[in-house]
């Protein structure tokens, strides 16, 4: 990659009124975005390593994916603007039919956060967003000592 990057993980989900909260952190910092309610869930089952009966849509678009030959190389935090997070999903592939390719795909972080989740695949944001945006770690502890996490 040729632009700093900060790889962040997901350290905490909290259920809201409207959908759920998802912490992504770099071990100093934490931020927060809010998803729909599904992918919270469906990050949630992959981080808790749960068994569901029936593939999820990030279940399918994984095993597709490998079907395919290929596998989630990364996500990318690429923007952030009036609270709505960008990403770019990069997607290699290679089988018998084709030479070695990598795809560049416009994607929602909290897509790109449970596909990840599934496949063990790296989490960025460019540094300078990282940088632009606020420490919610206080929020977080706070949540933590009142019993919301």
């Amino acid at each position: 990659m040729s632009a700093e990057v900060v790889r962040v993980e997901p350290v905490a989900l909290m259920p809201t009124q409207a959908g759920c909260a998802v912490f992504l952190g770099d071990g100093e910092k934490v931020t927060v975005f809010y998803v729909d309610p599904s992918i919270g869930a469906a990050i949630n089952i992959a981080l808790a390593n749960e068994e569901v009966v029936r593939p999820l849509t990030h279940d399918l678009f994984n095993s597709t994916l490998q079907a395919l030959g290929g596998r989630m190389m990364r996500a990318l935090i690429v923007r952030v603007e009036d609270e709505v997070y960008y990403a770019r999903l990069f997607i290699e592939a290679q089988n018998e039919i084709m030479e070695r390719k990598i795809v560049e795909m416009d994607a929602r972080p909290s897509d790109c956060i449970a596909l990840a989740v599934r496949c063990g695949a790296p989490v960025y944001f460019l540094k300078e967003v990282w940088d632009g945006l606020e420490d919610m770690q206080p929020l977080l502890e706070k949540m933590k000592l009142e019993g919301g996490l």
